[in-house]
């Protein structure tokens, strides 16, 4: 497989956003309106662990559903989530991640649709916690393009009740390629806290 997915540039943007989240920011409400802030944040550090394993095709790790639970964020995790996103971006540019089948949540795919689903994970979360955090968020146009193609290829106004995403919204003709990836995952691009 050539020209492999760089998830690296995603999952440095955000841990930058993670490591400016204020502790009194944690109960805020996020576009992901089933998390607060810290949920979220739970959550990344679980799908981080999850797709890290994945890609190595370690199942013992990948069995579990998403997590998201605030309470369950360790003392640590400013510093321990950046470094497990370190370690997922590390365990994609493995060429035999993208092969193969692999395990992720619970479920069964292929490696090149893990890999799509965790640069997608990196992606949109980013985007959550930025706009709950009213921090900036910087996309690079790779990991917009690759998030955005597999998006689109998954929507439909009939999302099943398991689906991630929510109903997509329609996007204005003059939308930017975010706001396009963003209104496809069901979220509002003008969303503010």
């Amino acid at each position: 497989m050539t020209d492999l997915p760089d998830l690296k540039p995603a999952a440095r943007q955000l841990a930058s956003l993670l490591e400016r989240v204020a502790d009194e920011q944690l109960a805020a409400p996020t576009p992901c309106t089933e998390y607060t802030l810290g949920d979220l944040i739970d959550h990344v550090g679980g799908l981080s662990l999850a797709f890290t394993a994945a890609a190595a095709k370690d199942f013992s790790l990948t069995g579990g559903g998403p997590s998201g639970d605030a309470a369950r964020l360790p003392d640590d995790w400013r510093t321990r989530i950046p470094e497990q996103l370190a370690a997922l971006a590390e365990a994609w540019r493995e060429p035999a991640a993208w092969e193969g089948m692999t395990q992720a949540g619970g479920v069964q795919l292929p490696g090149a649709v893990a890999g799509n689903v965790a640069m997608n994970e990196l992606v949109v979360h980013g985007w959550d916690i930025a706009k709950a955090t009213g921090q900036q968020f910087r996309c690079d146009a790779d990991s917009l393009k690759a998030s955005l193609e597999f998006v689109a290829m998954s929507a439909t106004r009939d999302r099943s009740p398991d689906s991630p995403f929510g109903p997509p919204l329609e996007a204005s003709p003059e939308a930017t390629p975010l706001d396009k990836l963003i209104s496809l995952t069901g979220r509002d691009p003008a969303w503010q806290a």
